[in-house]
């Protein structure tokens, strides 16, 4: 590994790490305390999410972008943001870290390590809250004046928490370290597919959205 993309690689492996470490682990946290109700678990996860990702991105962002998330990363390099050479490079950090970060949140919790989970999460409106999740994920990124995108993008996230069918996964490395859990926000494997294929398809559509908005100041179109 060259010394250049060192750094922006372990900013991703280790943010995408935490961040998954921060979904599971506040799952499994508020379904323990929740006493059943599920909408206190998926209010304290959401809080804990949105909260979680404002201080990596906000901490990690001036390192690597802060993408933690394929479908971002490949939408940044669609536009030109992100050197090509650097895409796969990206996301296989991500990937690693989001696994990394489901064995971290099982380890804190003495649960199994290894596990898969058996929550089925599908159908045509979850898949379609995905990408819309998504597509919005996207657009607030490509959007966000400089200095906001933590505020922007964890605030986001924690309202399509919300009012998505699918609670917005809205990132294929999040669906991967999740479908290693089976705790309160875990993806069957056999759901995965569906949910990464809307997460790219969303994130692609984001792009001519972008532009028919019109470039922002001081940005690539």
């Amino acid at each position: 590994m060259n010394g250049p993309l060192r750094r922006p690689l372990l900013a991703e492996g280790l943010g995408t790490a935490l961040l998954l470490a921060v979904v599971i682990g506040s799952g499994v946290m508020a379904e323990r305390l929740a006493g059943g109700n599920a909408a206190i678990a998926l209010l304290a996860n959401t809080a804990a999410t949105a909260g979680g990702l404002f201080v990596l991105i906000a901490i990690l962002g001036p390192v690597s972008g802060a993408h933690f998330n394929p479908a971002v990363s490949l939408a940044l390099a669609l536009r030109g943001s992100l050197p090509w050479p650097r895409l796969a490079p990206y996301v296989a950090a991500q990937l690693g870290g989001a696994v990394l970060g489901a064995w971290l949140a099982h380890a804190m919790f003495e649960l199994p390590l290894l596990q898969w989970a058996s929550r089925v999460r599908g159908g045509t409106g979850q898949w379609l809250a995905e990408g819309v999740a998504s597509l919005g994920l996207v657009l607030v990124v490509l959007r966000a004046p400089a200095g906001r995108a933590a505020g922007l993008v964890a605030a986001y996230i924690g309202a399509a928490y919300w009012f998505t069918a699918s609670t917005s996964f809205a990132n294929p490395a999040a669906a991967i370290g999740r479908m290693m859990s089976d705790s309160f926000a875990g993806i069957a494997p056999a759901s995965v597919p569906g949910f990464v294929a809307a997460q790219l398809a969303g994130a692609l559509l984001a792009l001519p959205l972008h532009r028919a908005l019109g470039a922002l100041p001081d940005t690539p179109p």
